[in-house]
């Protein structure tokens, strides 16, 4: 009863429009102030405890560092480096945007910051060279989603954050997943490309290749120094996101001087706003997990799926639909704080390793990002094209489809997410 009044004030706050962060706030409130006798104390002092997480610290890190290398030229560099490498191929423009959508989302951790810097550059270069506009913005559009599922991934530090995982393993346990995906996608723009004859370039020398490779490198480093720290323990994913902020601002400053010194602080305020609204969100998802919690909902819906017999190719089944359908209407880090603590626990009862679910629940929060109507990279690639919401849904469709194959394939085959991680001893 109390799981149905719940989540039947969240679901009526939300459909007035309300802000996903605010309906949850008012939630919780509303329930533990009309329904329950927990103290207000208790409540005040899970606000402060449920955020006082140092994995928390490395969403404001690397938000600074993504921004830090969108604005600092190092997305044009990567492009140049990507397209010299796969230009010649059929489709070789969409096939670059792919390559360097990877790249820079091995770097920032976020999806529409991707598909601003890669796209802002390689749509208007597609349609000049002769590609449709609905194709380029498909391309940028789905590929853009690599940026939550290539570490470092904010959305991984969410999930990570809300379940007690290892940001280290998830980070790891990536990177084969991000890299199938790059391929599944750069396969389908070759498909289409090659099937509609769309133009190529001509081939790269050599020297021009080790050229733009020479010029990326600063920007490809900085993979090195997440990853390779993490595994190699130098630092924790926490400390790696704050190198990762240091390093972006050193290259982009100082290094490739793209950005002056008088345009940090304009990156360092517009950083510290989306930190703020994610750390906002975070602040009320804690609470509406205590009051889960509290009614004890998440182990009584833990116990009726295993009472049903449902096993784990069902509950996925029925995870994968949940999660699919909440990202038509929510952005990924509000379902992962609603969604997760009711989840997790049934995943673990059934023995599902946490890794595995998490790469599950990010490829799920990338597709997400293409679906309307509140798929954010659409939004973006809309408003870079200046296609319609329709127009743009329709563009990406096809490699959407390739992406909902790919779920399949993740979500049944966990070996693709585990094998790296457990073979550098980190499960």
């Amino acid at each position: 009863m109390s799981a149905a009044i719940i989540f039947g004030l969240l679901l009526a706050l939300m459909l007035t429009g309300m802000p996903v962060s605010i309906s949850l706030g008012l939630t919780v409130l509303t329930f533990l102030f009309t329904m329950t006798q927990v103290p207000i104390e208790a409540v005040a002092l899970k606000l402060f405890t449920g955020i006082e997480k140092f994995e928390i610290m490395a969403i404001p890190f690397f938000i600074l560092a993504g921004n830090f290398l969108t604005h600092g030229g190092v997305a044009k560099r990567m492009i140049n480096f990507a397209t010299a490498m796969v230009g010649h191929w059929h489709g070789g423009l969409g096939l670059g945007a792919v390559l360097a959508c990877a790249l820079f989302a091995a770097v920032s951790g976020s999806s529409p910051a991707t598909v601003v810097a890669i796209g802002s550059i390689m749509i208007p270069a597609m349609a000049k060279h002769g590609f449709p506009m609905k194709f380029g913005t498909g391309v940028v559009a789905s590929a853009g989603g690599l940026g939550i599922l290539i570490p470092p991934s904010i959305v991984m530090v969410m999930y990570a954050v809300t379940t007690n995982s290892s940001i280290g393993a998830l980070f790891i346990a990536g990177v084969i997943p991000g890299l199938l995906l790059a391929i599944a996608l750069g396969g389908t723009t070759w498909f289409i490309a090659f099937r509609n004859n769309y133009p190529r370039l001509k081939p790269a020398s050599w020297r021009e290749r080790i050229r733009t490779f020479r010029e990326a490198i600063w920007g490809l480093l900085l993979i090195v120094i997440v990853i390779g720290g993490i595994y190699a323990g130098i630092f924790t994913a926490t400390e790696a996101a704050a190198m990762s902020a240091v390093y972006a601002f050193i290259i982009a400053v100082f290094v490739y001087k793209d950005m002056p010194l008088r345009g940090v602080p304009k990156v360092l305020l517009s950083s510290a706003n989306m930190a703020a609204m994610l750390l906002y969100i975070i602040t009320n998802a804690v609470l509406f997990s205590f009051l889960l919690t509290n009614e004890n909902i998440p182990h009584a819906i833990a116990d009726w799926i295993v009472a049903k017999d449902m096993g784990v190719i069902g509950f996925l089944i029925v995870v994968n639909i949940l999660l699919l359908v909440a990202g038509n209407f929510m952005e990924p880090s509000s379902i992962i704080l609603i969604l997760a603590p009711i989840l997790f626990p049934v995943a673990m009862k059934l023995g599902i390793d946490p890794v595995h679910f998490g790469i599950m629940v990010t490829v799920n929060m990338e597709i997400g990002m293409i679906t309307p109507p509140v798929g954010l990279n659409l939004y973006v690639a809309s408003g870079i094209s200046k296609l319609g919401m329709t127009d743009t849904t329709k563009a990406a469709a096809p490699w959407l489809l390739t992406m909902l194959a790919f779920l399949m394939l993740i979500t049944y085959v966990p070996e693709i997410s585990l094998w790296l991680p457990r073979t550098l001893g980190m499960l």
